[in-house]
């Protein structure tokens, strides 16, 4: 092999260009051991045939699955529980591109779920012919940090969030997403049960099938069935053609019923019967159809008061809810506000050319201490709504809505706090990830009034909080 091993950084080629490594690796493989296990990533190689002829410590580690198992013979039969159908190193779902990126969730032989990020590159000699691919993963975490040590936006799959409660959803969707079980979210208006609907597709062995929504609680009463199950032509007066429902559509995929508690018993009975044995009929007509969809459903209402008040079938609500999941209201992860707030004015900042708009101190007290009844679509709201009105770089409490202020009643009293709470502390820390000298100004105190502090209180620095 030709050059030094830095010209071979794992890091700098990630995983491509890939020309002529597979070569290299089968005829110096300890040095090409050498040089890809000094990666953070797993790594495997596949020759012409889908045979592997490389498989990294990483890749050990992150599957579970010892390299003497699998050399020499093809990743679909040694990790079909990892890849299964979806496999895109060999067969049908290979892409032709000389690089492709996947999402690929997976329960290792440990039994834990995990979320990968892969990479594959396809190899070819100097006149064109395929050699083979090599494929590197690496598991995907809710946080990384930037280059220069910072931390990147706090969330998961375009969920934004760094509350104890948030990092738990996030734990479950990664855990429910490799199984095609009925999920059911529950929570109120505006806490981002369709985000999580779609990150739990995202993450599934369905992400390539449609990801398809539906409001039942928006639809006429009398197109509801149509709708959901399509109808053939001539099944009522207007239709003049057969039509697919939300079922078929979302064939291969994963189906979303948002609002579920808003479908009539007549509804709630066809939907039982297709949890049961996964059979539709369109209206008028007489054929049954199979079709291969995951349901998540959501709402938010109390199912259980639902049945109490006979609106909702117990036996569907049992069916729906097989893996529950309850999104927290913003009242109940005031830390993450911060977060939201960034997230939004960066995403207006780009949008509109606005650069570096932040918040007062003032202003997010004030924010703080909102009850937000429509959760993070209201928070939405009141920054695009500040936004407009605000002719400065920062947003003040003058530019808030008057409901936010006639709610809060807050008054800000200059200079520093009279004391330090832990809690509170440990929120800033997280929210300026780390930066104590910024956790200071935001706080209102001196950076050796919060050193001492955070000395009394040495949890505020463990690594599970920024985690």
């Amino acid at each position: 092999m030709s050059g030094s091993y830095s010209e071979y950084n794992f890091n700098r080629w990630n995983i491509g260009p890939a020309e002529g490594l597979l070569a290299q690796m089968t005829t110096n493989p300890e040095i090409a051991e050498q040089l890809v296990d000094t990666g953070s990533r797993g790594v495997f190689a596949q020759d012409i045939n889908g045979k592997i002829v490389f498989f990294n410590r990483e890749a050990e580690k992150i599957t579970g699955v010892s390299r003497k198992d699998v050399l020499g013979k093809g990743c679909c039969l040694t990790m079909k529980n990892i890849f299964g159908k979806d496999c895109f190193s060999c067969g049908r779902n290979r892409s032709e591109k000389r690089k492709c990126e996947h999402r690929i969730n997976f329960v290792a032989q440990n039994g834990t779920s995990k979320d990968i990020k892969m990479t594959v590159s396809n190899m070819n000699d100097e006149n064109g012919n395929r050699l083979g691919s090599i494929t590197s993963f690496k598991k995907i975490d809710y946080q990384e940090k930037k280059s220069d040590g910072s931390q990147k936006q706090a969330g998961f799959l375009n969920i934004i969030g760094h509350n104890k409660k948030m990092r738990n959803v996030f734990q479950q969707i990664i855990d429910v997403a490799g199984y095609d079980y009925p999920v059911h979210i529950s929570g109120e208006t505006g806490t981002g049960k369709e985000l999580v609907a779609k990150a739990i597709h995202n993450s599934s062995p369905r992400r390539n099938g449609p990801f398809v929504p539906i409001n039942c609680g928006a639809l006429p009463e009398g197109l509801v069935e149509s709708e959901l199950f399509g109808h053939i032509k001539g099944a009522f007066s207007g239709a003049i053609r057969d039509k697919k429902g939300r079922f078929e559509l979302a064939d291969g995929g994963t189906l979303f019923l948002d609002e579920v508690a808003e479908l009539s018993k007549f509804m709630q009975v066809k939907i039982l019967r297709f949890l049961q044995d996964g059979i539709i009929e369109k209206v008028g007509g007489e054929n049954s159809i199979s079709v291969n969809v995951r349901v998540i459903s959501a709402t938010n209402k109390d199912l259980k008061e639902e049945i109490k008040k006979e609106r909702f079938r117990d036996d569907l609500y049992y069916r729906l809810k097989v893996v529950p999941i309850k999104l927290p209201p913003l009242r109940e992860k005031k830390n993450d506000i911060s977060l939201l707030l960034r997230h939004f004015l960066e995403e207006a900042g780009q949008k509109y050319g606005r650069r570096s708009l932040s918040v007062s101190h003032e202003a997010m007290i004030m924010l703080e201490k909102y009850k937000w009844p429509g959760n993070v679509r209201e928070l939405q709201n009141v920054v695009q709504f500040a936004i407009v009105k605000s002719k400065h770089v920062v947003i003040t409490r003058d530019d808030l809505p008057q409901e936010i202020e006639g709610v809060s009643q807050v008054h800000v009293k200059r200079g520093p706090f009279k004391k330090l709470e832990v809690e509170r502390v440990k929120e800033v820390l997280v929210s300026t990830g780390g930066n104590k000298a910024k956790a200071a100004r935001y706080l209102g105190v001196g950076r050796a009034t919060l050193y001492r502090f955070i000395e009394d209180y040495p949890e505020l620095l463990e690594e599970e909080v920024f985690a």
